[in-house]
């Protein structure tokens, strides 16, 4: 399993990216934000979750370990495939993916290409006790941006890191100060888990 790829962006295309690794170049599937921010000639690390199918294999990389295990519990919902799941994360941040999901909004994640009605609701039903709760209640509308990226929260990476669900992970930051270093909010969420 090949869990994560440092190296310099060779090429850009379609909604993937070549990664130089010491002269190995890596075919990378990013999604949308991912990608816009992607520059070429820029060393970069990606997760990556590597998929095997009977007549292909394919890299998916995510920028933030966050997104990408959100990325495996999209594909882990039945109907829900690995290019399904790129486009529910290309819709925004994955925090606002999560989000969307924590807040049953079938009409946000229904707004990804390939992904239906029943699909969304189906990813609802599955995910919605898996994500977390919600960080903010209400609609969400997907980043329409070009470039824009917003920051992962390392923090989030961090306990995910060390172990933690991303449902735990979420509901051990949602009482942490947000504007704390990403340090004592790591701290702030083991000290309260213990």
């Amino acid at each position: 399993m090949i869990s994560h790829i440092r190296g310099t962006i060779t090429e850009k295309f379609d909604s993937s990216v070549i990664v130089d690794v010491q002269g190995v170049g890596y075919e990378i599937a990013l999604s949308a934000l991912d990608f816009d921010a992607a520059m070429l000639d820029t060393e970069m690390k990606y997760y990556t979750y590597h998929a095997i199918r009977e007549n292909a294999e394919e890299l998916y990389g995510f920028t933030s370990l966050a997104a990408k295990k959100l990325f495996v519990l999209l594909i882990s919902v039945n109907g829900i495939g690995p290019k399904a799941g790129m486009a529910i994360l290309s819709l925004g941040a994955p925090e606002d993916v999560r989000n969307a999901i924590a807040n049953a909004d079938a009409a946000y994640v229904s707004k990804a290409s390939g992904v239906g009605k029943k699909s969304a609701e189906r990813v609802i039903v599955d995910l919605a006790d898996k994500v977390g709760l919600p960080s903010h209640v209400g609609v969400s509308e997907p980043i329409a941006i070009a470039g824009a990226k917003p920051e992962a929260d390392e923090a989030l990476d961090a306990l995910i890191a060390l172990g933690f669900t991303l449902k735990e992970a979420t509901e051990s930051l949602a009482e942490v100060d947000s504007s704390l270093s990403t340090g004592e909010r790591v701290r702030l969420a083991l000290k309260a888990r213990g």
